[in-house]
């Protein structure tokens, strides 16, 4: 009965985020009437003493990360910067690799700190010119945008920071570069076998004589390359993002030590692990910087919409942050009742520890519909468990942290994944239109991270 209580607590999650209700709202009400399910006396200390300090501690540690990847990726926005790096991308490409084109665009916006959100805006438009002018169906954009912007640049490609490679920093106490070989290999294999699957769909559908598509909806206004930045000039706040968080993330443990106390006056002394906040940190201080770049080079487009897009962005990153930490309170939730014990307990059952931490993180990842949020569960439930296995096994933290990194860019994008509805949206398009080339790059993420095992376990490398 304890198991049949979680297993309908996550389905009704499912269910009310798939129908478009406020994860905000829902995430408490399915974790208390799973409460109240098991014992009714747990319902009110359960709310206070679990699902608020564990939503309240998400906020903490990562709200900040949220709200300054959303400024940049406005500050960006309104620049024209980003206009200019897909224009020139485009140019150099060509019309003929309009779909390369699209994938490497949204890989460079993601990997140089643009939310995932902010890129799908950005670049659905010239994606829409790019495949009306080479006849290529509309239905395969959200699956191209997918594939550049939600697979490898999200968790895999070592350094990346977005927030599903800085989770397991604090779990593990690594930092975003963890496993860098293993990384730029799983990235290989999802965009090598994902440009395969997207040129066989284009290929497929030109061979029957479909183009662009007709009775559109969403459809953009023509692009216009005029008067944009220099690409050299837009690229600039991405490399420094890039290169920042990588000094960043070697200067603050010097700087700081493992631990630093400050002596308050008229206070006791306050101790912070540095450890568990320097890959926090060093995303903070790049994206600043990142931010600080855009308005050196770009101060008079941006000033004059800084105060609007600005409120535009924070909203963004409170909503986005929310949600991720209601999921992250329903885990805490799920993960103290006798019924998690059971799937904790088969989950256990699965001999190898990285396979095991694969299955368990994209498993949940796929049932709240969140990349962050699905990890953000099985971590806070089951890291000591990870670490005890990874000490037995010999096996490095860093390859735990990669392999749970990616494996929640995995299944998380189901049909009721936010970012998926998202795009579809955006595009104006339907699920049963376009969401089976997503599923197809889902797939090919998801067998990405048992590549990444097998290459460990037979090779050893890092």
């Amino acid at each position: 009965m304890s198991l049949l209580i979680v297993i309908a607590s996550l389905v009704f999650l499912m269910v009310v985020a798939y129908r478009g209700y406020s994860v905000i709202l829902f995430a408490p009400v399915a974790a208390l009437g799973a409460v109240l399910l098991t014992d009714p006396a747990w319902v009110a200390p359960m709310f206070s003493s679990v699902f608020m300090k564990k939503m309240v501690g998400f906020v903490e540690s990562y709200f900040p990360v949220f709200m300054l990847g959303a400024v940049f990726g406005k500050v960006i926005e309104l620049s024209g910067f980003s206009k200019a790096i897909v224009a020139s991308v485009f140019r150099v490409l060509g019309q003929g690799r309009a779909m390369l084109a699209i994938v490497l665009v949204c890989a460079l916006l993601t990997y140089g700190g643009v939310s995932l959100f902010v890129v799908v805006f950005a670049v659905y438009p010239f994606a829409a010119e790019m495949f009306r002018q080479g006849r290529i169906p509309k239905r395969l954009i959200p699956g191209t945008i997918a594939l550049g912007a939600f697979s490898f640049t999200m968790d895999a490609l070592p350094g990346s920071p977005q927030i599903q490679n800085i989770i397991p920093t604090t779990f593990f106490q690594t930092n975003t570069w963890a496993a860098p070989w293993l990384g730029v290999i799983g990235s290989v294999f999802i965009l090598v076998v994902g440009m395969a699957y997207l040129e066989w769909r284009r290929r497929a559908a030109a061979a029957k004589g479909e183009g662009y598509g007709t009775e559109l909806r969403n459809e953009p206004e023509p692009f216009e390359a005029t008067q944009l930045p220099n690409p050299w000039i837009a690229l600039a706040p991405l490399v420094v993002v890039g290169v920042a968080n990588r000094i960043f993330t070697g200067l603050i443990p010097q700087f700081y030590g493992k631990s630093y106390e400050m002596a308050l006056t008229g206070a006791k002394p306050v101790l912070t692990d540095v450890s568990k906040v320097t890959a926090i940190w060093a995303v903070e201080a790049a994206l600043l910087l990142g931010i600080l770049t855009v308005l050196a080079f770009a101060w008079k487009p941006v000033v004059s919409r800084f105060a609007d897009g600005t409120r535009a962005a924070v909203a963004g990153a409170l909503l986005a942050s929310m949600n991720t930490a209601s999921e992250y309170g329903f885990g805490g939730v799920i993960a103290a009742l006798p019924g998690f014990i059971v799937i904790a307990d088969a989950l256990k059952a699965i001999p190898h520890p990285l396979v095991n931490e694969a299955i368990t993180v994209t498993t949940l990842a796929g049932i709240t519909g969140s990349a962050s949020g699905g990890m953000s569960i099985a971590l806070a439930a089951m890291a000591d468990t990870f670490i005890e296995n990874a000490r037995a096994a010999g096996i490095p933290l860093e390859v735990f942290h990669r392999v749970a990194a990616m494996a929640s860019g995995g299944m998380d994008t189901l049909p009721h994944n936010g970012a998926v509805i998202t795009l579809l949206s955006v595009a104006g398009l339907t699920h049963r239109q376009s969401y089976g080339d997503i599923f197809a790059v889902t797939l090919i993420k998801s067998l990405a991270v048992f590549v990444v095992i097998v290459v460990y376990a037979t090779t050893g490398i890092l």
